[in-house]
């Protein structure tokens, strides 16, 4: 997976906003407040974004309406997963980029990892791979 680029991210961005489906010509008035795009141009995108399994999509009257597969949350994560690889040290880019992050975020990372419902994930995903 690779990072997203200027338009693919502009129409992800108002889908995962929107958090409902959006036809191509509903994205494409919402980008022409900006900057002028063709229809054509935000088709192909959408469809492409659909055929790297960023996007579903499905005959609503006589057009297509896309949805993201998955919330902008999880698409991030798998990003960074993928930029910290399957190597033998994983912890230290993951240190490296918790260092950048503000007093309040680190706070809020602690939190979350000392939850209940994180720990729970964590049980279900390691009896899920043995």
């Amino acid at each position: 997976m690779r990072e997203l680029g200027g338009l693919e991210r502009a129409i992800m961005d108002r889908l995962w906003g929107w958090n409902r489906p959006a036809t191509v010509r509903e994205v494409l008035e919402d980008l022409n407040r900006e900057r002028k795009v063709a229809y054509t141009t935000v088709m192909t995108v959408m469809t492409n974004l659909e055929r790297k399994g960023l996007l579903s999509r499905a005959l609503v009257g006589r057009a297509y309406a896309y949805a993201p597969v998955a919330a902008e949350a999880d698409h991030t994560a798998a990003l960074i997963a993928e930029a910290v690889g399957d190597g033998p040290d994983r912890t230290t880019p993951l240190l490296r980029f918790v260092s950048q992050l503000s007093a309040g975020e680190i706070e809020q990372l602690r939190t979350a990892l000392e939850s209940e419902s994180f720990k729970d994930s964590r049980r279900f995903r390691r009896r899920g791979r043995t």
